[in-house]
């Protein structure tokens, strides 16, 4: 079968690794890919926004499936033109991806179907926003309502801070995705990334993973796409899953489809774990980035049968294996990032780094110059990834690699799974 990946991250590169080892791939395309996805897959150069190319492509080189890695095309519908043109889709429908693409929605969803969250409610008005802020203290979380590539979140803790991040989301801060910002309550805990294989009710618990975002050491600095992860998370158990199972995954599968709106494809639930249980900070509509990053080198099954699986509604016949092993990955990413950064910069040595099913580096916002050097364009340019049956193993051998990469505009943070 000729198999589709769309984007160009890190999490594609990850699902490209995977799926071109499946002996059901015949020939593995990526639109639009990058360096690293090249060595797995032909990349196809077009916009992942332009659905009748996507359709066109797809046709022209006999593909069948069609995986979708990004947030964007799925809110956009892609999933909906695919599966209408007899081609399949991995991902949901864009009423389904809602979950993600609103912040609201997601909210109201939770709240209509008894899933545990943190207090919250809608603006357009900043004063409005301001007292409610007075309302349930000055600890507190801004949030864009629609999407803002992992960065329009602001945790507060004083009231001034809550008032600066809702004039400046309100005032156009990320553009259409903060023209309405949703207010929560600050709950507290251990965070810890769920995820789901979910075909209408049927839910198949995949793995957990804790994300980092914040850009710096010692979790500090503004909100990033995440700057490295680690699964399974170190809060991960048997009781824990299957709380988590029933308070959260089993009931939105169940609502979505009493909705009218069954959802299909991989869900990632975003938790805090708090005294009271599990409470849901968001939904996204696909694996993580860089959370599939530490996934996938941990499954042992075959991705693409399980995908196929899915995609023929005999999901539950699926065989799911994960290794025991710890995956950390850590994200190296462009000075400056998650604000304003150079583009372009040269990166050398790269290819001179031994990789191995136990060492990996996953490209994410590269590409390459006329000279056919790999460069620097995106905010988080590299995940480097490793597996080791231990944290402190695994971060040795994650930076371990790290060190080889020359890139003097590169930054990461030194403290990714130092529990």
């Amino acid at each position: 079968m000729n198999v589709l990946i769309i984007g160009s991250g890190g999490r594609e590169h990850a699902l490209a690794h995977n799926i071109s080892a499946s002996q059901a791939c015949s020939h593995l395309f990526a639109a639009p890919g990058n360096p690293g996805i090249s060595q797995f897959a032909t990349c196809l150069k077009l916009s992942i926004d332009d659905h009748d190319t996507i359709i066109r492509k797809c046709r022209e080189h006999d593909i069948k499936l069609v995986v979708i890695g990004p947030e964007m095309p799925l809110v956009a519908g892609l999933a909906d033109v695919l599966r209408k043109n007899n081609i399949l889709a991995f991902g949901p429908s864009a009423s389904a991806a809602k979950l993600e693409g609103s912040k609201f929605f997601a909210r109201d969803f939770c709240r209509r179907y008894q899933i545990p969250q943190p207090k919250f409610a809608r603006f357009t008005n900043s004063q409005k926003a301001k007292e409610f802020v007075e309302n349930i203290g000055p600890e507190c979380v801004v949030k864009a309502d629609g999407l803002a590539a992992g960065k329009g979140v602001v945790v507060c803790r004083t009231k001034r801070q809550a008032c600066e991040a809702i004039d400046m989301m309100l005032a156009g801060g990320f553009g259409d995705a903060s023209k309405t910002i949703i207010v929560e309550e600050c709950i507290s805990g251990p965070e810890l990334s769920a995820f789901a294989l979910i075909d209408s009710e049927v839910v198949t618990w995949l793995a957990s993973a804790r994300d980092h975002k914040r850009a710096f050491d010692g979790d500090t600095g503004p909100n990033t796409g995440g700057m490295g992860a680690v699964s399974p998370s170190p809060e991960e158990s048997i009781i824990l899953r299957d709380k988590i199972m029933n308070t959260i995954l089993t009931p939105l599968a169940k609502g979505m489809v009493l909705d009218g709106t069954p959802y299909t494809g991989i869900l990632y639930a975003g938790l805090m774990l708090t005294n009271t249980g599990p409470q849901v900070i968001e939904f996204n509509c696909r694996f993580g980035d860089p959370e599939a990053q530490v996934i996938l080198p941990r499954l042992e099954s075959d991705l693409l049968d399980l995908i196929l699986l899915h995609c023929s509604h005999k999901q539950e016949s699926a065989l799911v294996n994960f290794s025991d092993d710890i995956a950390i990955t850590v994200v190296m990413a462009n000075k400056g990032y998650p604000g304003n950064y150079k583009k372009d910069s040269i990166i050398t040595n790269i290819d001179n780094i031994p990789l191995n099913a136990e060492s990996f580096i996953y490209h994410s916002g590269t590409g390459t110059n006329q000279r056919g050097q790999i460069i620097a364009k995106g905010g988080r340019v590299f995940s480097v990834t490793a597996v080791a049956k231990s944290y402190e193993e695994a971060r040795f051998k994650a930076y371990e690699t790290i060190l080889k990469i020359q890139w003097d505009n590169g930054f990461y943070r030194t403290d990714i799974a130092s529990y």
